[in-house]
Formats: structure tokens, sequence, C-alpha cells
């Protein structure tokens, strides 16, 4: 009985498998992942690191954007030659303006908020060079990074970061976008 139930068994891990539909039709992805939790798992030096890392492109959508470390962060890249642009939610600028004013006139700097809404723009996610996608639950302020309960998943995969890429795109596009600082 036992042989006849293991050759069932694996006769049906071998039979060929349907192929994924709906939302999983694109997978599998190949990606190189990591998570971290907070409180107590540095979620701020990792978004440093990652801003730090940049060569050519920083593509940010921030529901929250007050982290005065990863703010300088991205100051600091749009100097080293790396085309930033930030997206913020519109309801959530007054609580930072005066920190985002310090990059806000810097060379290689896009903002630009959505239009106030009852509908938020949520994100927490921002992709480096079309190859690294930053995303999770934490907001970029010190109280999300470093006291609430949350996550952070680094995702390094063009693929996947061409994902973030194409919404990202779709959000900066609206036509009732306000731009802010300079450009």
């Amino acid at each position: 009985m036992r042989p006849l139930l293991a050759a069932a068994v694996a006769g049906l891990a071998l039979a060929p498998q349907a192929p994924p539909a709906g939302l999983l039709a694109r997978e599998p992805v190949v990606a190189g992942v990591r998570a971290y939790y907070a409180p107590g798992a540095g979620i701020e030096r990792v978004d440093a690191r990652l801003i730090a890392s940049a060569k050519s492109s920083i593509d940010m959508a921030a529901y929250v954007l007050t982290d005065r470390t990863v703010i300088s962060e991205l100051g600091r890249a749009a100097m080293r030659g790396v085309h930033v642009r930030v997206y913020l939610d519109g309801e959530q600028m007054g609580r930072f303006e005066s920190a985002l004013a310090q990059i806000a006139a810097t060379p290689n700097v896009e903002l630009r908020q959505k239009r106030r809404s009852r509908d938020p723009m949520h994100l927490k996610s921002f992709v480096v060079d079309h190859r690294i996608l930053r995303s999770g639950s934490a907001n970029f302020s010190v109280s999300g990074e470093d006291y609430q309960d949350n996550d952070l998943i680094v995702i390094e995969s063009p693929p996947l970061a061409e994902s973030f890429t194409e919404n990202f795109e779709r959000l900066w596009a609206r036509a009732d976008n306000q731009r802010i600082g300079a450009r």
C-alpha cells in the first residue's frame, strides 16, 4: 500500500502544472529579496544606503517624507548627478514642507504632489537605477522607521523595478499634480 501511495504522490508532484493565471500570470520573477522589520532594524540606514548607492536615478513615491537623513541623502544623490524624482501625497505636504525646502531647488531634483483629495497616495516606495525596488509599510519618517511596527522589503529585480516605474510614471503624469520648487 505504501509503495502505491508513494508512487501516486510522486506522480502528482511530477505532473505538468497549468500556467498561473490572473495576478500570478507574470510569475515567477527571479529576485534577490531582503526584509527588515521595525522597530530595531535600522530601516533609516537601509534607506540611506540604498539612496547613496544610486548612480543614475531615483524615483520615490512617499506618503510621508520627513526623515531628514533620507531627505539629505536624496539631496546628496542629486548633487552627484543622480536624477531624483519624488512624488508626494497632497494631504501630507504641509507636515513636511520645510524639510523638503532644502532639496526643492537642488539641480536634478523634481518634486510633485498629488492634488488634495479624499483618496491618498499611500505608497512608501522607491526605485534605484531601474533595478532595486524598496517598498513596505514604513513611512520615510523617524516614527515610521524607528518606533512603529513596520516592514521594509528590498527587491533587486529589474522586472519588478520596471513594474513600479510604470505605475510611478502614471502617477507622475497626472494633469492635476502640483510641481514643488523651482521646476
